[in-house]
């Protein structure tokens, strides 16, 4: 694990996430978990039928489970240093399918230090084996004092 004081951090500094290989049986346990059983991650023929504009391949993984991995990402890196994760904002750009292989990272873009505290902002990424950017967003950190 890497260990950084807020000093030693620069802005462009990237967080490596994990890497995640999607399953239908990963979306089904998800599904379970979460008590989101709409069609679009559970019924391949109901994925078959014309949406407009959009045409999917199949089922799709929820974008909560995305969001689930860019939070793992965060607090895995965060909570050993003894940081807070404060606040995520994210964006679905493209569909997550089973066999999808999905990566996020995170980027520091600023750091700020005010008189409640030292903080940290990050732009997010997830991104498909093509290299295909699948979500995004930005999370905030804030750095407290070690005792």
């Amino acid at each position: 694990m890497e260990q950084f004081t807020f000093e030693e951090l620069s802005v462009g500094h990237v967080i490596d996430g994990p890497s995640v290989s999607v399953t239908e049986e990963m979306i089904e346990e998800f599904a379970e978990a979460s008590l989101d059983y709409n069609a679009l991650h559970l019924d391949q023929q109901f994925m078959e039928k014309d949406f407009g504009k959009t045409k999917f391949r199949g089922v799709i993984a929820h974008g909560m489970m995305t969001f689930s991995i860019m939070t793992r990402m965060m607090t895995d890196w965060l909570w050993p240093l003894r940081r807070i994760h404060r606040r995520m904002e994210t964006r679905w750009l493209k569909p997550v399918y089973p066999g999808d292989n999905i990566t996020a990272t995170a980027t520091i873009i600023q750091k700020k230090e005010t008189l409640k505290g030292k903080w940290l902002l990050f732009n997010l990424e997830v991104k498909n084996q093509n290299g295909e950017l699948v979500a995004s967003g930005q999370s905030m950190a804030e750095c407290p004092e070690r005792s």
